[in-house]
């Protein structure tokens, strides 16, 4: 069984010190960066935009997992692709042909993620589950940091997973909210294989060892 990965989400760095943050992830046991993109219209924040997700790739030496929560998300696929993104996650929400965008991100030569909202069910990805490489479940309403993790989040995961396997995919299944030490084991458990975590890691007085205990518990 491939070992479970932890994405700290630079959503939550210190934007003063983006530099340090990113080489202090290229470090540490994390697998992946999580970059959230926003636009203030799909979610009611702006995050950062091309410029600064530019500079963190010239850092990064990890996978760069893109999340967008935009709105037309086709409008910047291949923007995405030029600026280094290995993953490019659009929003069901977002998306009226999403057959369609899925295909569009692979032609970019990008992995294609689909996240959904907490209040969307799982069970609308099935007729596209062969064609998406990543499912990423909100465990918080999307568009802001530090929210407290959605506990029906755990009954998303299990239908995911009965949909992948009874389709024979090898969708990854990814959390996106809320995660801490304290979930990140029943997340896991519950057939989840990447765990997004922010303020978590890096609300912590040493951000480098809590990625590295939080890998300690998901792959135990």
């Amino acid at each position: 069984m491939a070992s479970k990965r932890i994405a700290p989400s630079v959503l939550a760095a210190d934007f003063a010190n983006l530099q340090r943050d990113v080489e202090m992830i290229n470090k540490s046991e994390a697998d992946w960066f999580h970059i959230d993109i926003m636009d203030g219209v799909f979610v009611p924040n702006i995050s950062f935009g091309m410029p600064v997700l530019r500079d963190i790739v010239k850092h990064a030496t990890k996978t760069i997992d893109v999340h967008l929560m935009i709105v037309d998300p086709d409008r910047y696929i291949k923007t995405f692709a030029d600026l280094g993104s290995n993953i490019l996650t659009v929003h069901y929400e977002a998306c009226t042909h999403l057959h369609r965008t899925l295909q569009a991100i692979k032609a970019e030569g990008m992995k294609a993620g689909v996240a959904i909202n907490p209040h969307t069910n799982v069970s609308l990805l099935e007729d596209v589950i062969n064609d998406i490489d990543l499912v990423c479940i909100m465990s918080v309403n999307p568009g802001f940091g530090g929210q407290s993790f959605i506990e029906n989040t755990y009954e998303k995961v299990k239908q995911l997973r009965k949909i992948i396997v009874k389709n024979n995919a090898s969708t990854l299944i990814e959390i996106d909210g809320g995660v801490t030490n304290k979930n990140a084991k029943q997340l896991i458990d519950a057939g989840a294989d990447v765990l997004v975590a922010g303020s978590f890691v890096f609300k912590s007085t040493d951000p480098n060892q809590t990625i590295k205990e939080l890998k300690e518990i998901i792959n135990t």
